[in-house]
């Protein structure tokens, strides 16, 4: 693969097409606390944060109290809600496919969800063993630090900067580009909206794609430049 030795998958958004599935259950929750968003809202503002985080957003910009037990109380309902409903994002296996050379998927949803979310869509066999949490990393290493990242490059013994990062969120892209690695944004997700592509951007995407059909040859046309440069 040319200019890359190793290509890394948000899961998220990217891989399934579970951002907005969250964002609907999130968004109920706070509700009932006292904290009026809508699903749409709340995955144009929030996508690519943990719950945790999310609620360390919430309570930072309101004088709202929010519940320790909000903590817990969405996974169980998130969990039940994705067993049933989440898809693979259309023509991610195909598209993945067709991108040689190691991959890995790096992402801040837990081990147990990963496996889940990539099993259910049958995208399992395409990274085996290769799946990363960022929680597994340590406490405060999710995105938008970059250490998720850093760790699945240094599975493969592989430099940063030869790197490749797919990304749906603001806080993921940042992320990556902490890393030092190069990224592309996607939008194809349920939960994108008007000036997504504007917002990856600004954050620092390369170049922005909505169809998991064109990513085999932006990945191409990328590592083509790389190797002008």
């Amino acid at each position: 693969m040319a200019g890359f030795e190793l290509v890394l998958f948000d899961c998220d958004g990217v891989l399934v097409d579970s951002e907005i599935i969250a964002a609907e259950v999130e968004s109920v929750l706070l509700a009932e606390a006292g904290y009026q968003i809508t699903p749409e809202e709340l995955a144009e503002r929030f996508a690519g944060l943990t719950w945790k985080d999310i609620l360390f957003e919430v309570e930072k910009e309101t004088s709202i109290p929010l519940s320790a037990s909000l903590l817990d109380a969405s996974e169980p309902l998130l969990d039940k809600r994705l067993a049933a409903e989440v898809r693979a994002i259309d023509g991610a296996g195909q598209a993945i496919s067709r991108i040689p050379g190691p991959r890995c998927v790096c992402s801040n949803s837990s081990s147990h969800r990963l496996k889940a979310m990539l099993g259910r869509t049958g995208l399992d066999r395409l990274f085996g063993d290769h799946v990363y949490s960022a929680k597994d990393v340590g406490e405060g290493h999710t995105k938008p630090a970059p250490d998720v990242f850093l760790h699945g490059a240094a599975q493969f013994d592989v430099n940063p900067e030869n790197c490749l990062v797919i990304e749906d969120s603001v806080h993921g892209i940042q992320a990556a580009k902490a890393a030092g690695m190069r990224v592309i944004g996607f939008t194809g997700g349920a939960h994108s909206y008007p000036g997504h592509a504007d917002k990856l951007t600004e954050a620092g995407a390369e170049t922005v794609i909505s169809r998991m059909v064109d990513l085999p040859a932006t990945v191409e046309a990328l590592g083509q430049w790389s190797e002008l440069l």
